[in-house]
């Protein structure tokens, strides 16, 4: 892990946000390499079910990414229901996450990382893919 995410209250606004705290980048060539790769792709990656970067700043050698606040991921929708979500949950969650991977892709973006917990679900019902630390870009 190369960072960490704290749930957070936007100074000015008053929302909630989630940030994400890098470890310290200046001292480690990959982490930076990796953060990054990171920011750069994400600021590319504008689409409904991509988790928003609202914004990203430094401070005291550390890198900031600030995110839309998004209420669960997919581990904690499927944990109460241990035999599976209703099949039309299910169906909107698997298209809304195949619209992701479609954006990315058509990008040339390979996320690596799908898995529960890097699948937001909003109080709506929308799929945010996010985590894009182990992202590969094809050139």
């Amino acid at each position: 892990a190369y960072g960490v995410v704290m749930k957070c209250r936007h100074k000015e606004n008053g929302e909630m946000v989630a940030i994400k705290k890098f470890k310290d980048s200046e001292e480690n060539e990959d982490v930076r390499r990796t953060t990054m790769r990171e920011l750069k792709m994400l600021r590319a990656l504008k689409q409904e079910n991509i988790v928003e970067l609202r914004e990203a700043f430094k401070r005291k050698g550390k890198l900031y990414l600030v995110f839309e606040y998004v209420e669960k991921n997919m581990l904690e929708l499927l944990e109460p229901h241990p035999n599976g979500v209703p099949f039309e949950r299910a169906r909107s969650l698997t298209y809304q996450l195949c619209k992701a991977v479609m954006w990315c892709h058509a990008r040339d973006i390979i996320h690596r990382d799908i898995k529960p917990e890097n699948l937001l679900i909003s109080k709506d019902g929308v799929l945010k893919l996010c985590d894009f630390g182990e992202l590969f870009a094809v050139l």
